[in-house]
């Protein structure tokens, strides 16, 4: 049996408005720094990323600087497996040889950041695509085994430096930069960056009043069994504990670590929301209560 679409009555639909009002205020002419990523990128269904896009054009209309940094690692998994290449991660880093930095650089330059721009445009904002390789200097990622050996990751970049006058100049003409994380070091040579860590990186080097990582988890949970247990909010020097009892662990581990850098370098607040949520930027931080988890310094 069909239902009727719900009906929101106009004076709900009022208090909503206000309540987001103060929060359109003060944030108006600030920066806001989104990581793109989770798995709504590849579901099927294109209304996920739809709404995830509407808060963006939402939040640049009402005057806030939006800067999108995205990652694409099922895209670049299933363009590798199609090119007969194999992948290997090593504590969450793929390793990237010659062959497969070139198509790493193509899915994440070209097919995700034009999808994302495509979808901006759509929804009738400004998007600007902003190749990593134009944005973000690195030098090649160096660590070692537990045995002190040196393991090679290929071309894996760890990002030192970030270009902000191409970001400044895109806000200056009215754009939302959408930016991949491919970097780029001092010969020209392009490496693969892990998207949280860029994504910090930005917001550190614009002190952006605000970094949101996209997830596939309601925030972090203090029991990841029940997703009822969402940390509402979190102060940095509260991280370590709950890392040494396994809180946060796996995939979460380089947002948590990335945030507390962004933090430490300036950052107002960091923001863990679902992306598969309805606008759940959008109720994170312009609502009383929020939806997710905030990071706070102390």
């Amino acid at each position: 049996m069909n239902h009727p679409p719900q009906q929101i009555d106009p004076v709900s639909k009022a208090k909503v408005l206000l309540e987001a009002l103060p929060y359109i205020q003060r944030f108006q002419g600030s920066t806001f720094v989104i990581k793109y990523g989770g798995g709504f990128m590849d579901d099927p269904d294109l209304e996920l990323r739809l709404r995830v896009v509407k808060d963006i054009v939402l939040l640049a209309a009402v005057g806030i600087k939006v800067v999108v940094v995205h990652g694409g690692g099922k895209a670049i998994s299933r363009a590798i497996e199609a090119a007969g290449l194999k992948t290997e991660f090593r504590d969450g880093l793929r390793v990237t040889d010659e062959a497969s930095i070139k198509i790493v650089e193509k899915v994440l330059n070209s097919d995700i950041n034009g999808e994302i721009c495509d979808l901006i445009t759509a929804q009738n904002g400004r998007a600007l695509g902003m190749p990593g390789n134009t944005i973000f200097h690195c030098e090649k990622w160096e660590e070692s085994d537990a045995s002190g050996n040196p393991v090679d990751l290929g071309y894996v970049g760890r990002v030192t430096e970030v270009k902000t006058a191409l970001i400044e100049s895109a806000f200056a003409s009215g754009y939302v930069p959408v930016v991949s994380p491919i970097a780029q070091d001092t010969t020209g040579t392009s490496y693969n960056s892990n998207a949280d860590i860029a994504a910090a990186h930005v917001a550190s080097a614009l002190q952006a009043r605000r970094l949101v990582f996209l997830c596939d988890v309601p925030g972090l949970l203090r029991d990841p069994a029940d997703q009822d247990s969402i940390i509402s909010t979190l102060t940095a020097d509260a991280v370590n504990g709950l890392k040494e009892d396994g809180v946060i662990t796996s995939g979460m581990l380089p947002k948590v670590d990335s945030a507390v850098s962004a933090l430490a370098a300036g950052v107002h607040r960091v923001h863990f929301v679902d992306g598969r949520m309805p606008h759940s930027v959008l109720l994170e931080i312009f609502t009383d209560e929020g939806i997710g988890t905030e990071i706070i310094n102390t």
